[in-house]
This record gives C-alpha cells, structure tokens and sequence, in this order.
C-alpha cells in the first residue's frame, strides 16, 4: 500500500502542471517561464538571474547541476549566454517529488489559511504546534499539515517557511510555496521589509504607555534553549517597540501591541522579563499562570510586499480564545492597533 501511494504521488507530480502568474510569465509544465523585457536586451544571463530574479547562489547552482535547469528558447544553455528581447528563459524551479522530504510525514491536522495564493500561505499557527518537526513532535507540526493538504491535491509540496514562531506562540506563519518564493522572502527578511506585529499580555504594568526596548541578547551560558539579556561582545544587538493598549482596573496584567525591530530568539519574551514584566504564563523567563496555560503571546499582523510584484500585503490573525478568556471581554481587539 505505502508503496503503490508513493508511486501515485510520484506520477501526479510528473503530471501536474502548476501555474504561477509572474508578470507577464507563467510556470511552465517544467519550471518558471520568464519573458525578457527591451530593457534587458543585452543582458548576460548571469546578470538577469542575480540582478532581476534576484536568485541566490545557491539556486542558480542548483540550476547549472540540474539537467534542462536553465532553457532559453527551449534549448539548454549556460549562464554565460546573451538575452535579447522578447526570448523566453525557463528555470526549473517548481517542486519536484525529489524536493519533498521524507522526514516529513503527512498528518491531517487542522490549520486555518488565512491567505493564499500560487506563491504563499499565510496561516494561523495555533499555540502548542510546533513549526517544524522537533525531537518529540515528528507528526504534530505545521509542516505536516501542509504537507497533508497538498498531498490530497497531488501537488509536489516542499515546506519552506519565511518566518518561524515558538511551539507556545500562535499567529502567522509565511509559507513559501517554491523555490524562487523562499529565495526573496528571506531576501525581505535579511533587508528588514517584513513588518511582524504581536499581542502581549505582561504581568504588571509597564512605567512607560509606549516606547522601545533596547537591550542585547546573547544565548545564556550552558542552555542551548535559554537567553539573556547581555552587554557582553558576544550579545547581538536587539530592539522591540511596544504600546500598551489595555490595563486590567487592578493593574495586575496589561495588554500590549509589539513589534519586534530586530529577530532575536525569543527576543520579546527576554526583553519583557529584563524590565520586569514578563508575558504572562512564561514559565521560561516568568511564572505559570492560573489564566492561561501558555506564554501570552499572539502573531497578530504581517506586512510585507508582495515576491511576484512588490503589490503590498497585509494579514491580520485576531487573539485566539485562550487569550481572549483572560480579559473576558473587558477589552476588544481591533485591526486600528497595527499602526504601531
């Protein structure tokens, strides 16, 4: 039976053609079909792969290994070729069945998709699922439940997420869905043009109504899991902005919008703790809590321009119930605080 699905998924994927707008340019049955403009006229091909597709080094390697990895005008050709107006350059940059990992196993798990199209996902991960596969958590992750969901379309699925969130974190996850997607999301991410906004709970009240932590984090000496914060050489630089949006009438917890402007691991957890208001139910870097069984922490907006055409895109993720429960209503959440 294992083996008769294998061979099923292998032949859908031969089979299956997928079609991504890109401009002008579509996926072809093989790869990604692009149209040289007039104004690359000219232009060596190496140059239109790093210089317009914006391809990393590692991709184009691939390519160059990859029998018909690179075409121009159906014929296979090197980086070193000419592009004049008008040819058409095909790139094998889909997914393939080799692409997928087998360490990956598919799950039906339930996932809310908050946004998608033919180059991303954007979903709601829920708090208690991990990202990845871990040591402990092989078929209960984000990863397995796409992977599920693309095996029922027959579709050659590689996970690649943009963004990462804590196991205890909900909120929204960026999932590339090809090659020369990932390749420009991290290119955003490393340029800091992906704007991520969360909703904190902390225990307390914070003395300032907004401003910015800036305080460096280093991984604490013998945890590979624990961090600090640190004004040693070896701490990187670290900063997170914040305003306090609610405060519970006995000030006993606030609710706060943050937007990390750096991406420290676990850097809003560590920077709340080091002045005193860790998130509530942090266990970590804080104390359980009798209100919520998790870290209160919620990936509440993304922000980013679009990979296929810079066209600007914005995902919002309200509070899941658990964290609603703490303010029982006393409070309403509303897409106006992601102004932050």
């Amino acid at each position: 039976m294992e083996n008769s699905e294998k061979s099923l998924r292998i032949r859908l994927s031969f089979f299956v053609s997928l079609r991504y707008t890109v401009g002008t340019d579509l996926f072809s049955e093989y790869g990604m079909d692009f149209t040289i403009s007039a104004s690359q006229d000219g232009m060596l091909l190496r140059t239109y792969l790093f210089s317009v597709l914006h391809l990393s080094r590692r991709i184009v390697t691939q390519l160059k290994q990859t029998a018909f990895g690179i075409t121009l005008n159906q014929a296979p050709v090197t980086v070193r070729a000419i592009v004049h107006t008008g040819d058409r350059l095909s790139l094998a940059l889909s997914d393939t069945a080799e692409d997928e990992n087998p360490q990956i196993l598919p799950v039906d798990l339930p996932i809310e998709i908050l946004y998608e199209d033919d180059w991303l996902y954007a979903v709601c991960k829920p708090a208690g699922m991990p990202t990845h596969p871990t040591h402990g958590h092989y078929c209960d992750t984000l990863a397995n439940a796409l992977t599920y969901r693309n095996l029922c379309t027959g579709t050659p699925f590689c996970f690649r997420a943009v963004n990462r969130l804590d196991r205890n974190t909900s909120g929204i996850v960026l999932v590339a869905k090809h090659k020369l997607c990932a390749c420009l999301m991290a290119k955003k991410m490393q340029a800091g043009e992906m704007e991520k906004q969360y909703l904190a709970v902390v225990v307390g009240v914070p003395l300032q109504s907004e401003g910015i932590i800036d305080l460096p984090i280093r991984r604490a000496k013998e945890s590979i899991i624990l961090r600090e914060v640190s004004d040693l050489a070896d701490a990187d630089p670290a900063k997170t902005r914040y305003r306090v949006l609610y405060v519970a009438p006995d000030n006993s917890y606030s609710i706060l919008a943050v937007r990390p402007l750096t991406g420290r691991t676990h850097q809003i957890r560590v920077h709340f703790a080091a002045i005193g208001h860790p998130l509530m139910g942090d266990s970590l870097y804080g104390t359980a809590s009798p209100l919520i069984s998790r870290h209160a922490l919620h990936a509440t907006s993304l922000r980013f321009t679009h990979p296929q055409n810079n066209s600007p895109v914005e995902v919002l993720a309200p509070p899941p119930p658990d964290l609603c429960e703490i303010w029982k209503g006393a409070w309403i959440w509303n897409a106006q605080y992601h102004n932050l």
